[in-house]
Parts: structure tokens; C-alpha cells; sequence
């Protein structure tokens, strides 16, 4: 049985796909885009996080950890999470001696049994209002054999079954996975390569010609584009994505105004974050935006 990296299992969501929806979110990812609401999600290993405000600086987890890295934040000594290994027993070791719970571990390796098995606690719900299961990220695809048996197992149970994907992965596993979806909904993050490598890290020819192939196949795709300020905010380059889309086939966009959600995650893991303290969007800042893809002759909602 196919095994992942889980990281959180989200009941009763709205935002994923049709209906009432449990979303199942697995670690790992090709991109780093530096908005990721989800840092957690970017690596396929588990993490250890550390909430800063939990801790009383007591030093039982440094008592654990020898030869680890502590730093000093203000009055506090704590270890510095981006050295840890959450597999290492060491590590298990001084999350469980913290007393206030201000070290945890995100991430845990669940088979395919174990999460059909909490996504059928639901399954009411599903029938009641057209809801099903999104696998989601990170990028899913990193898993294509466990994506692949849990789309299959659902459907034995008459379940609906979305992805979210970055779309940037093997041809392959794209096409043996999202042909056996209900939905797909493929990320978009700008139309010109190079100025996508700059924000993602990646370019994005392999994810237009996976979301083209997709739309031909007869998946039912949407796309989405997370608005970022100051990356691909403007008009000339709604205009340019708009182009790409067409040239796909795309006839469906959502438009994510940027929001700062998963700011104090990154302070969690220990990181830097770009957009630190950055203003979120609202639907009426994107009217203009919103008029360049409606009138490429793209449905395109918030």
C-alpha cells in the first residue's frame, strides 16, 4: 500500500472544489514561490516548527539535542529549527520534553488506508451537498502512486475527487493521475518563462503543456492565478497570461488576490518571508485585472 507525507487533513472546506470538501495536503514541492502561504508544505520530509510565543525559554529540548545549534531570540535560548532532522530520535525526543508544546512536528507518513479511512467520516456530507476530496499541496504529484490508489479507492465509494497542482511534473504521472480526476485545478503564476523561474524557481513551459494536454483529454480544469503585488499584478501581464490560456484551451479562471495568511508560518520553520507585513488584495483592487481575461472571452470570478 502506497505511503506520503501528510501534513494536514482539512474537514468542511468551501474553497477546493464543488460542495462540502475534506482536502488532503501532502509535503513536497518543485516550486518556491516566495508568497507560499504553505512553507510547510515545500519539503517531503517532516519539520519541526517552534512557536516562539508557547515557549518559556526553559532549555529541555537543548537538554535533548546535543551538538544542536541553539539561538537567542530577545531573553530566549532555543534551538535553531532549520538544522533539525524530525525523523532524528533525538529530535522526537525534545519535542516531547518541551512543556508547553512550543515544538511540533509537521508532517506525518500516512498509507493510503489511513487517510480513505478519515476522508469516509465525511461521506454524508459529500452526498449531501456534491462535495468529495481534493488532494492538494505542495505539489500532490510528487506522490503519483499514492495520489493515483487513494483517487482509485475513493471512487470505489462513489466519492468526487479534485487536485490542486503547480502542474510542473512528470507528463506521465500528470496524465496517469488527472485522468482518473473528477476536477483539476492548475496553478498559473505568470505568462512569461523567465519571470516565472524569478518568482517559483521554475519556468513554466512544462506546466502549460501538462494543464494543454489536460483541457484536451476532456478534464474538467480550472485554472488559477494567485495575484502576487509586484510580480504579476499588472495589467500587461494579466494580458499576457490571458494570451498563453487561450493558446491552452483554458476557458475557466479563478483569480486568489494575494493575502498574508501564512505569514507567522514562516516564523514557525525559522524562515525569512519576503512579503513580511505586505497589504492583501481585495476583489475590487482586480477589476481592470479581471476585465483583460473576460474580455480574451475567459470566464474569470473570484
Amino acid at each position: 500500500m502506497q505511503t506520503a507525507t501528510v501534513f494536514n487533513i482539512q474537514k468542511f472546506s468551501l474553497n477546493d472544489g464543488p460542495g462540502i470538501r475534506t482536502v488532503v495536503f501532502l509535503k513536497g514541492c518543485p516550486l518556491r514561490c516566495y508568497w507560499c502561504s504553505n512553507p510547510e508544505s515545500q519539503v517531503r520530509e517532516p519539520q519541526v516548527e517552534w512557536n516562539e510565543r508557547a515557549c518559556i525559554g526553559c532549555g529541555r529540548c537543548l537538554e535533548e539535542l546535543p551538538g544542536a545549534r541553539a539561538i537567542k531570540t530577545g531573553s530566549r535560548r532555543h534551538v535553531d529549527v532549520g538544522t533539525l532532522d524530525a525523523r532524528d530520535e533525538h529530535v522526537r525526543r525534545a519535542v516531547q520534553a518541551c512543556p508547553m508544546r512550543a515544538l511540533s512536528v509537521v508532517g506525518e507518513t500516512k498509507d493510503v488506508e489511513e487517510v480513505l479511512e478519515e476522508c469516509l467520516k465525511d461521506l454524508p456530507f459529500y452526498r449531501q451537498s456534491g462535495g468529495g476530496v481534493t488532494i492538494s499541496g505542495g505539489e500532490p504529484l510528487v506522490w503519483p502512486d499514492f495520489c493515483r490508489e487513494l483517487v482509485e479507492r475513493l471512487h470505489e465509494e462513489g466519492v468526487d475527487t479534485n487536485m490542486e497542482t503547480t502542474a510542473h511534473v512528470n507528463p506521465a504521472a500528470f496524465d496517469a493521475v488527472t485522468r482518473l480526476l473528477d476536477h483539476v485545478y492548475i496553478d498559473m503564476k505568470h505568462g512569461d518563462a523567465r519571470a516565472h523561474r524569478a518568482g517559483t524557481g521554475v519556468e513554466n513551459d512544462l506546466i502549460l503543456a501538462n494543464t494543454a494536454r489536460a483541457i484536451a483529454a476532456g478534464t474538467d480544469v480550472l485554472v488559477r492565478i494567485p495575484v502576487i503585488p509586484g510580480f504579476n499584478d499588472s495589467v500587461q501581464v494579466a494580458g499576457m497570461m490571458a494570451a498563453r490560456l487561450a493558446e491552452v484551451g483554458a476557458t475557466r479562471v479563478q483569480l486568489l488576490p494575494f493575502h498574508n495568511f501564512g505569514e507567522s508560518k514562516y516564523d514557525l520553520l525559522g524562515r525569512d518571508y519576503r512579503l513580511r507585513g505586505r497589504k492583501g488584495l481585495q476583489p475590487e483592487d482586480l477589476e481592470a485585472y479581471q476585465k483583460v481575461f473576460s474580455d480574451a472571452g475567459i470566464d474569470t470570478f473570484f
